[in-house]
């Protein structure tokens, strides 16, 4: 049986900006089986920023079980019968024989102008300790207009330097994405700083990061470039194994 995790983060827009991981999608393979949970991040979210749980899983502490995907995920992904599908997954960096709604998620994030949602795969430690994730750049708007033309000027394989920032106005502690001659892009997405600055931190000469694919306008803003990120775990600890990831009920 084959096991694949998406976690759902939920953005408190209207306070802190802070980002919780608040739902666990559990997919079985054969069948498949697809399920979802509420994290301990959700009870987080609901003390300290007033998290209401979503219409599609209305109570906290309920496993949802369906045979097919549930609307709130399939809801997220292009239908492939769209004329301008092609692109999409170009843009996602995925080939025409990447068309799993799973495997699309996992990239795009499913972000939707009309909520506060983002969907993220979990980290996945190999046996030589080493791990990759792509990722959206974030708050690229925020940075200087100097640093806004430098990103267009960026190609895919461009080599990126990652810095963690100790004093981020809006979160505290950041992972700062720059250009190889140090211009400050952007950064990672908030739910997988505490992650990746774990694993810089127990590797710090073993982590790198590139660039997968720059899309010009009228791509959507945050969707502009794609970021692959490379490092390694120790034997001792496995990403995203803190409490607020851990399912609310078994």
């Amino acid at each position: 049986m084959t096991q694949h995790t998406l976690f759902v983060a939920w953005q408190d827009q209207a306070r802190s900006r802070r980002w919780f991981p608040i739902g666990r999608l559990d997919v079985e393979e054969p069948g498949p089986l697809y399920r979802f949970r509420y994290t301990r991040g959700a009870s987080q979210a609901h003390d300290l920023a007033g998290f209401a749980p979503l219409p599609d899983f209305p109570q906290f502490q309920r496993r949802y079980e369906a045979s097919e995907l549930f609307p709130l995920f399939q809801n997220r992904v292009m239908g492939a019968t769209r004329p301008d599908f092609d692109e999409y997954l170009k843009q996602l960096g995925l080939g025409p024989d990447h068309q799993n709604p799973l495997e699309i998620l996992s990239v795009s994030g499913g972000r939707r102008i009309t909520d506060e949602l983002e969907v993220f795969p979990k980290l996945q430690r190999q046996p030589d300790g080493s791990f990759q994730c792509r990722f959206f750049l974030h708050g690229a708007s925020h940075t200087s207009a100097a640093a806004q033309e430098r990103l267009k000027e960026l190609t895919a394989g461009d080599r990126l330097t990652v810095a963690l920032e100790l004093t981020n106005p809006e979160t505290g502690f950041a992972v700062q994405i720059q250009s190889a001659d140090y211009f400050m892009l952007g950064w990672a997405p908030r739910y997988l700083v505490a992650d990746l600055a774990r694993a810089i931190a127990a590797s710090p000469r073993k982590f790198e990061a590139n660039v997968v694919r720059l899309n010009p306008s009228p791509a959507p803003s945050r969707q502009r470039l794609l970021v692959e990120f490379r490092g390694f775990w120790p034997a001792d600890r496995e990403p995203m194994s803190t409490e607020e990831f851990a399912p609310l009920v078994a």
